[in-house]
């Protein structure tokens, strides 16, 4: 019971997490896959971890027969993408050029209106619609002057740290396999990878005719405005492996331990004497952190690295949250 209640907790606080990730920046990434994709990654995984499928079937409370089935369907169309209303409803737009609100709601008379009145809403607070007209609006896609002004340069800056990041946590790759981590089509990918691999950004590991990436670092400054996404990733990747190595652990925590995470909840309130010392504390280890990697970066960049070694990953992160609030 101890164990569901954990899982149930965690995946809570994930869905809030994807949800804000599909809604961030006015975007609406679509979600149709979502669930498939869980169901796929969790039976791929206990299958590494020896779980026979008779057994997996159970956890699921399926029987052995429809759980291969599902495997099998799931497995066949996990490369297409599920559409919303919302996409369909800017494609018949933009196929259209101009429609009216009465065009969109004939057009998708089997949606519920109040969905559909949702959706176009949606999209010309997203900027990708413009209604144009006061007596009679009219609806139109974005132009691609328009939707170039939207686009910042910061969009592909993103996508590069995010597949720097994949790379630096998971590498080497092929192209293949980074495109089925990020959920994308190989040929979308391909010009980015090189062209990071010219800019010095990733390597390349040639192993007989198989070509993986790798990338031996990853920075991206405090304040930049573009690598959030690829931040986002690599947090969420340690916090990952710095559980799944104390789940993997026997034993109780020790302070000298190496391996492992803490987390500490101190309140404040304006006028505390000790306040500015506790919201400053993400900054004092950000500084002394960032020290000693460059320390021990330029010690590496002078001594070959040996194939075993230890990578240490340290994740400090710090939230504030106002209590006894209106807001």
């Amino acid at each position: 019971m101890t164990v569901e209640l954990l899982i149930h907790a965690i995946v809570h606080q994930t869905t809030i997490l994807i949800a804000q990730l599909a809604t961030r920046g006015g975007a609406r990434a679509p979600l149709a896959q979502v669930a498939n994709q869980v169901f796929l990654e969790l039976t791929r995984e206990l299958e590494r971890q020896g779980v026979s499928r008779k057994v997996s079937a159970d956890m699921f409370g399926l029987g052995l027969r429809t759980y291969r089935r599902k495997i099998q369907r799931l497995s066949e169309s996990s490369t297409e993408r599920g559409r919303s209303l919302w996409e369909v409803v800017l494609e018949f737009i933009r196929e259209r050029g101009s429609v009216t609100r009465s065009d969109v709601l004939v057009r998708f008379s089997l949606d519920e209106e109040a969905q559909v009145r949702s959706v176009l809403r949606d999209l010309c607070e997203s900027q990708l619609v413009v209604a144009e007209g006061t007596r009679k609006v009219v609806y139109r896609a974005a132009s691609a002057d328009e939707l170039q002004a939207l686009r910042t340069s910061t969009a592909s800056e993103g996508q590069d740290d995010l597949l720097i990041a994949l790379m630096y946590r998971e590498g080497p790759l092929t192209l293949a396999e980074i495109a089925q981590r990020a959920q994308t089509d190989e040929g979308l990918i391909e010009t980015p990878v090189a062209r990071l691999a010219e800019q010095g950004r990733v390597q390349r590991v040639i192993d007989g005719d198989v070509i993986r990436y790798e990338a031996r670092a990853l920075v991206i400054p405090i304040g930049a405005a573009a690598g959030w996404e690829g931040a986002v990733f690599d947090h969420f990747k340690a916090v990952t492996k710095t559980i799944l190595a104390r789940l993997s652990s026997q034993g109780t925590t020790r302070l000298e331990d190496s391996a492992g995470g803490s987390t500490y909840t101190i309140d404040i309130w304006d006028g505390h004497p000790l306040a500015e010392e506790v919201r400053g504390t993400l900054g004092q280890m950000r500084s002394t952190l960032s020290d000693l990697r460059e320390r021990v970066n330029q010690y590496n960049q002078a001594h070959a690295l040996p194939d075993d070694h230890e990578r240490v990953v340290i994740y400090a992160g710090q939230s504030m949250v106002q209590e006894g609030s209106d807001e």
